[in-house]
């Protein structure tokens, strides 16, 4: 996994996996950035999801653009960093991809994800967009950086996983 420039992470996935939970807590450990993916959607795709309508590119393609913005900034800062996003489609993570940039796809089973949905609180994205999430995944190929993290484990063993598999730490 390592790079010559400090490295960035995308945690990505379906809706509700925990990306933004486990990402908090890596990035807290190791004393990297970290940027809230969703927090970068124009305000016109929360209101579109929120009224349970699933986006199309159209509406990602300013998104994508915001967070591959984030990620430059961390490279040409020479920071590591880990930001999230859905990264669904192989189009929209090549927006994203750079040498540096590594995709850790949070993975698990429909029944826990929508488990996870419900007792969400505050969010903009009901659970009636989680099949539209799951139609639009595409598989990540042999050429992406990437590694898969099961979304059964506990966040702490998760944090942990990802850590000792990319061999990360504060100074990377």
């Amino acid at each position: 996994m390592m790079t010559t420039t400090a490295p960035v992470l995308v945690f990505m996935g379906v809706a509700s996996t925990g990306k933004s939970t486990v990402a908090a807590m890596l990035a807290g450990r190791l004393g990297w950035s970290f940027e809230e993916g969703d927090d970068l959607h124009p305000e016109a795709n929360v209101a579109k999801m929120a009224a349970g309508h699933a986006l199309n590119d159209d509406d990602r393609w300013p998104w994508l653009d915001r967070i591959a913005e984030w990620i430059d900034e961390r490279i040409a800062a020479g920071e590591p960093g880990i930001v999230t996003c859905s990264a669904l489609k192989r189009s929209y993570r090549d927006v994203l991809r750079r040498e540096s940039v590594t995709f850790v796809h949070f993975t698990g089973e429909r029944e826990l994800i929508l488990e996870r949905m419900l007792r969400r609180q505050g969010h903009f994205m009901p659970t009636t967009l989680l099949d539209s999430q799951f139609a639009t995944l595409e598989p990540l190929e042999h050429d992406e950086r990437a590694i898969e993290i099961d979304i059964a484990l506990s966040p702490q063993e998760q944090a942990a996983e990802i850590a000792s598999r990319l061999r990360l730490h504060p100074d990377y």
